[in-house]
């Protein structure tokens, strides 16, 4: 296997090589130039990965050097300069994860995408990368890597917290120097804010700065993940510090359509209401999950975000998501029903009808119902409230309900008679 790549290599490159020369105005045949070996490892630094291949001792010295003449003459083409963004011909992303006995794991949620038409086509929703600043999440064994290499980023920062993949991003970054930088950690951890050089930040009425976050998530992550990003983005922390940073990611199919729906739609949501508050959401297109190895039981949507300049709310962003989460825990329901719940038992009732009187919103909507508008009313009449009454925002409906049920049980425990209190005496 690693031979016929050896020997596809050669055929590329000398492919390339002829139409290089074609355009060079010194027109040099390829077989009169020459270089010495050392200013093909200063020069073309790419070829090291072959080297780094646990079967490259198959292709033999003579199939090594072929590939080292090949890729001096493409050197010496174009003057010692690279002509474009795009990567040399490398093993396919099948290849690497033979050569590096690579293994989805189903308990993290790992499909690997090998089709690179089809990550060329995600990263092209992401707009242009020439000379760009990306971070990608979970490369795995480097699909979307090679494609956001191929589109031109000048500066790849990838985040893997497999370290089985390591070796094969290792490999990329061989072949791309000085481009691609590896941290094996947890996005959910990692600090994005310094991943970055400062002077890339934009103010964030601006246009977006020239940052972008790409990832085909695992499903375990894809939710809990976006949350934290909104979090981010409304407080303009972690990778929101540089601007309107935008994002482009892949959702199970049925959490794509939840982000992107609109109100009144089956698929409207509490994603639909954070995501769409703060950034203008795209659902861009459908993968089938056949394209998935291993097959995934659903579809997969591409989802591109970019921030809004002023979002749509104007209160914090964790009374935002408390007020739309107790509004949607009822969807079925009359929209009072879930706004209830904001609020203690005690005064529930009355405070319910407060806040719907003063946002002017009906009462018997369905929480897919509510607009926007709604929830910037709701919104804003809630922090109103919580201003006046301080203990509202921390109070949770859930712990009052426990606290209510341990006191009913140890009322009970205290009620029962004690065991010995119920034993008669027998009678000599």
């Amino acid at each position: 296997m690693a031979a016929v790549s050896a020997f596809s290599f050669v055929k590329a490159q000398a492919k390339v090589i002829r139409g290089m020369c074609k355009h060079n105005s010194t027109r040099a045949p390829v077989e009169h130039i020459s270089v010495s070996t050392k200013s093909v490892s200063d020069k073309l630094t790419p070829l090291a990965p072959y080297a780094m291949l646990p079967e490259a001792w198959l292709w033999g010295p003579s199939a090594l050097r072929n590939i080292e003449e090949q890729s001096t003459a493409l050197v010496m083409a174009v003057s010692g300069k690279v002509a474009s963004f795009r990567l040399p011909p490398l093993p396919t992303i099948g290849e690497i994860i033979k050569l590096y006995n690579l293994r989805a794991e189903r308990q993290l949620s790992q499909n690997f995408l090998l089709d690179l038409r089809l990550t060329d086509k995600i990263i092209r929703q992401a707009g242009n990368l020439k000379n760009a600043c990306v971070c990608e999440v979970g490369p795995g064994p480097g699909g979307l890597t090679r494609s956001i290499l191929n589109a031109g980023a000048a500066d790849l920062l990838v985040v893997e917290k497999d370290k089985r993949f390591i070796p094969g991003l290792e490999l990329l970054s061989e072949a791309a120097p000085g481009r691609v930088r590896i941290v094996h950690g947890d996005i959910l951890t990692y600090r994005m804010d310094q991943g970055f050089p400062a002077h890339i930040a934009k103010k964030w009425e601006d246009d977006p700065p020239d940052l972008h976050i790409i990832g085909n998530l695992p499903f375990s992550v894809s939710t809990p993940l976006i949350i934290t990003w909104l979090e981010q983005m409304a407080n303009r922390s972690g990778p929101f510090m540089f601007g309107r940073t935008r994002l482009t990611l892949t959702f199970q199919k049925e959490v794509a359509e939840r982000l992107t729906a609109s109100t009144g739609s089956r698929q409207r949501s509490r994603l639909s209401v954070m995501a769409q508050y703060l950034s203008t959401v795209k659902n861009c297109f459908t993968i089938p999950g056949r394209a998935f190895v291993p097959k995934p039981d659903v579809d997969v949507g591409v989802v591109h975000f970019t921030p809004l300049a002023q979002p749509q709310i104007q209160q914090p962003f964790k009374l935002v998501e408390k007020l739309v989460r107790n509004v949607f825990q009822f969807r079925g329901k009359h929209c009072h029903r879930g706004l209830e719940m904001l609020f203690p038992e005690a005064k529930r009732l009355e405070l319910a009808e407060e806040l719907l009187r003063s946002a002017d919103v009906d009462p018997t909507l369905r929480p897919a119902q509510l607009s926007m508008a709604h929830f910037r009313a709701l919104a804003d009449a809630y922090g109103r409230l919580c201003r006046e009454n301080h203990e509202l925002i921390g109070y949770d409906f859930r712990e009052e309900l426990r606290q209510k049920h341990q006191s009913q049980r140890r009322s009970s425990k205290s009620k029962e008679p004690h065991p010995h209190h119920s034993i008669k005496k027998e009678k000599c």
